[in-house]
């Protein structure tokens, strides 16, 4: 005997539901890879992961309650908020895990801001600078959007779209050297192709199916037999597909968001610090201009670096990334290839101010301290290449702040002797004059080695050179470092100048010869002239010095500038008085004009941002009150067209007795019928006008509307406002329907037609009295006084009242 058939139901409910949250985990987890390479490491994982987590637990928990669209945000809000601080801000959170005041602030401004902050900021970017809520915040809505829809929806396509997106999102966010786009690549098609199999053949064993118990090794097998050849189709699609990623593999990085944002400021809006060295010199040569505490022992400190030379001023470059020219916000773990001797420096400001910020080494984290930290630290950018930062906010007296730095090691000749030239990229500037260019060749012509051409143009100029600044008491030594400046320098009977001069002449001889060279200002002590690491900057130990690159040591200091002590002998600084005998002196010779200083100009722009501002705005005013003015004479006939239309129309509606303003309203209707080009023939009656119209304008309703206008005026009783605010609402419904009718410009041309204010339909002006006269012959006659007082509609000669069938 057969046994019964019996219902099977596989039990796949909790089976599903882990299959979907392993599938979004995978495909979020795809994604969440892709953060590396712009936290460069690991940092960022506890804040993506931990979401990944909240977002998995969220949408399981909504799904399982049932919970609609507005309690699952709410819940992915509230998680945001008590989770966020301990994952993605660990640096404003109470015992690790507390939310503060400072937590939820960043929170909630840093859902917004912190996109931009990340793509403005040169990778790699800093947890501890708050980066780490980007991958937080868009693993997490990510992570619920897709399990939702997996969790609740038949169709899992719908759960790949999310999964895609924030794949997408951290490739645009990311920086042009990707993590692992080969492997990310394959492992999310071979997961999406997965769970849509496994998903296909959950939902077939699902349903209810009628077997037999002898069939249920038959059915067990099938099912088998199934997942294992979609298991080999995803084998080989990932085969296949490694195979062509890798032979199609671009060779160039890819583009992201932060190629084509702007940099944040333009750094050029700035003098270059070069050009106030002589007034550091002369106005502060004893002022203490900042304190720095910490300083180790041959370190500088560093102002600015400079690499760009336009024949007037030594400045920093246009290029792009890694030169000299390209800041970015300062952040945690800048310069985090630097090799040398931690140390920690502390700045303390006092007569200096300015934009350019001094440090020293190779800079890893600034931190400011007092009431405008976080303005400073908001406006403050660093060029790793050149070891520069710059407060856009500008220094001033009492600033501090403290600065993580890399003190490089220092080369000597000995350990540079087998070292060549670094290959790094340089800026163009115009040629060298020929007398330094024919200086350089003739110094290096002996040197054998990179080292000894450097060594050689730095003796060139420090032992045959002398050093003035040009004060009073001193030889006369000229301030700039224009190209004529430094010809004069090397063409005179005896180099006079100071590290100005000669730090930009060898560094223009060494360019000339293709050494790779450029120019940096700051301040470093004396030896032994600091006290318990203490250093005291002022005018009088601000310098400027070269420096040059080698392969393996990178940039190293030159100083070709004389010994302060070594001064002209033979130049007398005061010329003596001496008394002339009273005899007559013949004239002088004529004397060659003296060489003055050449003024500098300033290539960077007004500095007086408050007063070019004002320029500026009063400039945009009267462009704009120029513009204004023509367009309002144009508009001027347009205008008063207008408004005398409206007067009259005013006039019309506002008429004394009500019967006027009905036959205002008529006057109204043709008269805009006269400007749409209707010929209404003088002395009609209003139903030959309204034939005339709605012969010519296609508007039937005017016939009707005419009948009734010719019931309102000549009835027995006066019509009430509610019927002269019925008529007018006729009145512009009809009106209306001829601009409908008509393209637009020929609307246009009937706003500024002036046929109707000329003549009007019927030559209103002057048929008036005629209406009022026949007005008060009708009420004179003899048993008028049971009719209405009131007005006939202008016509030619008194109209006679309508016929009983003329009124129905």
């Amino acid at each position: 005997m057969t046994a019964p058939a019996r219902t099977v139901r596989t039990p796949l409910g909790v089976r599903r539901t882990l299959i979907d949250l392993a599938a979004v985990a995978l495909l979020i987890g795809v994604g969440i890879v892709g953060w590396w390479p712009s936290f460069a490491g690991p940092s960022y994982l506890p804040g993506a992961v931990g979401a990944l987590l909240l977002g998995l637990g969220i949408a399981l928990l909504c799904a399982w309650r049932g919970w609609g669209i507005l309690p699952t945000a709410g819940l992915t809000v509230v998680a945001y908020f008590l989770f966020g601080g301990a994952l993605a801000l660990p640096q404003t959170v109470i015992f690790g895990v507390v939310p503060s005041g400072e937590t939820f602030g960043a929170l909630a401004t840093g859902a917004v801001t912190s996109w931009k902050a990340m793509l403005t900021t040169v990778a790699p970017v800093a947890v501890g600078d708050g980066y780490g809520l980007v991958p937080f915040l868009a693993t997490l809505v990510a992570t619920v959007t897709a399990a939702a829809l997996a969790l609740r929806l038949r169709q899992v396509a719908w759960a790949l779209i999310p999964a895609g997106a924030h794949l997408m999102l951290v490739i645009a966010m990311g920086v042009p050297d990707p993590a692992a786009p080969l492997v990310q690549g394959v492992v999310f098609a071979l997961v999406t192709a997965g769970w849509l199999a496994l998903r296909g053949l959950g939902g077939s064993a699902n349903a209810a199916v009628s077997v037999n118990a002898a069939d249920g090794s038959r059915s067990t097998a099938l099912l088998r037999r199934r997942i294992l050849a979609g298991a080999a189709v995803l084998v080989v699609a990932g085969l296949a597909g490694t195979g062509v990623a890798s032979v199609t593999a671009l060779a160039e990085p890819r583009h992201v968001f932060r190629d084509v944002v702007l940099p944040p400021f333009d750094l050029h809006q700035y003098a270059s610090p070069l050009q106030s060295y002589r007034g550091y010199v002369k106005d502060h040569r004893k002022d203490t201009l900042f304190t720095v505490k910490g300083l180790p022992d041959g370190a500088r400190v560093r102002i600015g670096t400079m690499d760009a030379y336009n024949g007037v001023v030594y400045d920093v470059s246009d290029k792009g990334v890694g030169s000299s020219g390209a800041f970015s916000p300062i952040r945690d773990n800048m310069s985090a290839s630097a090799t040398g001797t931690a140390a920690t420096l502390s700045f303390t400001m006092d007569s200096y101010k300015g934009v350019w910020l001094p440090d020293a080494g190779e800079v890893s984290r600034i931190d400011f301290h007092g009431s405008d930290a976080d303005a400073l630290r908001r406006g403050t950018f660093y060029n790793e290449s050149t070891s520069t930062a710059v407060a856009t906010t500008k220094l001033g007296t009492g600033d501090t702040y403290t600065v993580d730095t890399t003190i490089p090691k220092t080369w000597s000749d000995k350990q540079l002797e087998g070292l060549a030239f670094g290959a790094v990229s340089m800026p163009k500037q115009p040629e060298a004059p020929q007398k330094l260019t024919d200086l350089a060749s003739q110094t290096v012509a002996d040197a054998k080695t990179p080292i000894a051409q450097v060594r050689a143009l730095t003796k060139k100029f420090s032992e045959e050179g002398f050093f003035s600044h040009g004060l009073q008491g001193e030889a006369l030594s000229r301030a700039g470092h224009t190209e004529e400046r430094i010809s004069t320098l090397i063409a005179g009977e005896q180099m006079i100048g100071d590290d100005e001069q000669y730090s930009v002449a060898m560094a223009l001889a060494a360019r000339s010869l293709g050494i790779p060279a450029r120019v940096v200002m700051g301040f470093y002590p004396d030896k032994g002239a600091t006290k318990n690491g203490t250093f005291a900057a002022n005018g009088d130990n601000l310098h400027a010095w070269v420096e040059v690159n080698f392969a393996k040591a990178g940039w190293v200091a030159f100083d070709p500038t004389p010994p302060k002590d070594k001064v002209p002998q033979d130049q007398i600084t005061k010329p003596k008085v001496v008394p002339k005998p009273q005899v007559l002196q013949p004239p002088p010779p004529p004397q060659e004009p003296v060489d003055l200083p050449p003024t500098v100009p300033d290539q960077r722009g007004n500095q007086d941002g408050p007063n070019n501002l004002l320029g500026i705005l009063g400039m945009v005013l009267a462009i704009g009150g120029s513009v204004l003015l023509v367009l309002a004479i144009i508009a001027a006939p347009f205008i008063v067209i207008g408004a005398w239309k409206a007067a009259r129309r005013r006039k019309r509606r506002a008429a004394a007795q009500t019967a006027d303003r009905i036959s205002g309203g008529w006057d109204e209707l043709t008269d805009r019928a006269v400007d749409y080009g209707a010929r209404i023939p003088a002395g009609a009656t209003r139903s030959e006008e309204a034939q005339t119209v709605a012969t010519a304008l296609t508007v039937p309703a005017v016939t009707t509307l005419a009948g009734h206008a010719d019931a309102q005026v000549f009835g027995p009783a006066e019509p009430t406002q509610q019927d002269v605010d019925a008529f007018w609402h006729e009145v512009d419904d009809i009106v209306a329907g001829m601009g409908k009718s008509a393209n637009w410009r020929r609307r246009l041309v009937a706003r500024l037609s002036l046929r109707s204010l000329l003549g009007g339909s019927r030559m209103s002006t002057g048929m008036q009295s005629l209406r009022e006269a026949a007005t008060e012959r009708v009420r004179l006659r003899p048993g008028a006084g049971a009719s209405r007082p009131g007005t006939i509609e202008s016509t030619p000669a008194p109209r006679q009242p309508p016929s009983e069938s003329e009124t129905s």
